[in-house]
């Protein structure tokens, strides 16, 4: 008697622990729905460059949205080549992500022993920003205070001049190589591991000009550490009236703008590549970003995932047919 009381208790004990896991499982799938945990942002160059100026805002806006933090992990390097080939090989679990630029689709052209290819090893997000390029001088080191006297300087004095980039094969890289055919001018190209360390150099007197992502030198110009001679962009921006276009200051047709964006690693399931999309327009929209955006000189781009693919396909074959007519080669 004893033995059949404890057997029905079993029985029913074991129904009332199958009633509760079925009443726990949704809570349990919501709690184990993406996100779940911190996510990472790679982002191939170091602190304090254009890269950077957007990251970091986009990835605090999205960490108070979803209620995970996004970790910004530097990786610089080979052109910002050593970070995305750190981001092809995260698992695409949705936690990972590669904050990667323009500087990207220039790559292949350049480095012919990448090990990762941006088009196919990667999920596409979304362009997040897209500042125009902005040729700045150091004042301390160059006298000029017009794109006409700097040129005139420079071809008076052919090679005696460099200009910092973020390393080879990145927009400043090819801004600068596309300025010295236009304008028949000779500078000295100075790579260094990333625009942040380039602007440093070019603080410190390194080097005398940086043709520069406006996110970068931005914060520099207002401050009034360096000086602007001409924006690389059809039309003045907002944020700097003042200064001119390079077509407006003599050197017509001579436009160059970068964009930065957001891949996943290839294999990162759909639904989470549309929902972290859907999160960055949401903080794209915010007054926050639009602020620190239009400050940046930057405008905010609208690009879906499945615009994106063919946007960085088409900018593969644009720098690569750029890289052909320059002549441009790794320092």
């Amino acid at each position: 008697m004893i033995r059949a009381i404890t057997r029905r208790k079993a029985a029913a004990l074991a129904l009332s622990f199958s009633a509760l896991a079925l009443f726990a499982m949704p809570g349990q799938v919501q709690a184990q729905a993406w996100p779940s945990k911190p996510i990472t942002f790679v982002v191939p160059f170091p602190a304090g460059g254009g890269t950077d100026a957007y990251a970091r805002p986009l990835a605090a806006v999205l960490s108070k949205n979803i209620g995970q933090q996004i970790i910004i992990d530097n990786r610089g390097g080979a052109g910002g080549t050593i970070g995305a080939s750190v981001a092809a090989r995260a698992a695409p679990d949705g936690y990972s992500f590669f904050v990667g630029a323009a500087h990207h689709t220039i790559a292949p052209s350049l480095y012919p022993k990448l090990d990762y290819d941006i088009e196919k090893d990667f999920a596409p997000i979304t362009v997040i920003a897209q500042p125009p390029q902005v040729i700045v001088v150091n004042p301390q080191k160059v006298e000029a205070r017009t794109l006409a006297d700097l040129i005139k300087y420079l071809k008076a004095n052919p090679g005696k001049m460099d200009y910092g980039s973020a390393g080879n094969g990145t927009t400043h890289h090819l801004a600068g190589e596309l300025f010295k055919i236009v304008t028949k001018t000779e500078i000295t190209h100075v790579p260094y591991r990333g625009a942040g360390p380039a602007m440093q150099g070019l603080l410190a007197g390194e080097v005398h000009m940086i043709f520069d992502g406006l996110g970068t030198s931005a914060g520099q110009i207002t401050g009034g550490r360096i000086i602007p001679l001409a924006m690389a962009s059809p039309k003045r921006n907002a944020a700097f009236p003042n200064v001119p276009t390079a077509s407006e200051a003599g050197v017509q047709g001579y436009e160059v703008s970068t964009w930065y964006a957001l891949w996943a690693p290839k294999g990162t399931p759909a639904d989470i590549v549309n929902k972290m999309y859907a999160e960055i327009r949401k903080a794209l929209d915010s007054a926050e970003l639009k602020d620190i955006w239009a400050k940046n000189g930057s405008d905010i781009p609208v690009m879906t995932p499945a615009q994106f693919g063919p946007f960085v396909s088409s900018e593969v074959k644009r720098w690569a047919e750029v890289v052909k007519a320059s002549g441009a080669k790794l320092d």
